[in-house]
């Protein structure tokens, strides 16, 4: 199985964890290094902001940000990191959209996205935008849908039958 992009990013960084904090905070939020400074996209971001949300100081995250572009497998992963978009799912209820949460058993269970995506689109529902969690930098990864309009009730049950779905919230 090849080595995921939390587990290549951990391995170089390993016996220094305030620098692992400061690359967290990057690969979560999409943010990549270049030029020794951070960019969301093609949006500069302060260093103090990236400190403070580590958890650490300014200097570690400059130090991190050095380490990030002389070590060649961290600088491959940071200077081409994007911000996937903005999510609507904390706004789907203001839109009058749908939003199933589907929380696998085993998130490297194959064919979840496709029959889940398969039973909504069999309904005639539009899906806006599919999420999907990264299990190695969430401990309970999710797959998300946000639709056009409110999931029927009697959905639940069949997206419990997708081999690999351990629970499904609708709301």
């Amino acid at each position: 199985m090849n080595q995921g992009l939390w587990s290549r990013v951990a391995e170089c960084l390993k016996g220094r964890p305030e620098r692992l904090s400061v690359a967290r905070i990057l690969v979560v939020n999409g943010f990549c290094v270049r030029d020794n400074r951070i960019f969301c996209n093609e949006i500069e971001v302060p260093i103090v902001g990236v400190a403070k949300a580590a958890g650490v100081d300014r200097r570690t995250v400059v130090e991190t940000i050095k380490m990030i572009s002389e070590v060649p497998e961290l600088k491959s992963i940071f200077t081409n990191i994007r911000s996937a978009g903005s999510s609507l799912k904390e706004i789907a209820r203001n839109l009058d959209f749908g939003v199933i949460e589907i929380t696998p058993d085993d998130p490297r269970t194959i064919g979840i996205l496709a029959k889940a995506a398969s039973l909504v689109s069999g309904r005639g529902i539009t899906i806006r935008q599919t999420l999907c969690d990264d299990p190695e930098l969430h401990p309970e990864p999710k797959l998300t849908f946000i639709v056009e309009k409110k999931i029927p009730g009697e959905l639940i049950p069949e997206f419990l039958k997708i081999k690999g779905v351990e629970k499904v919230s609708v709301y």
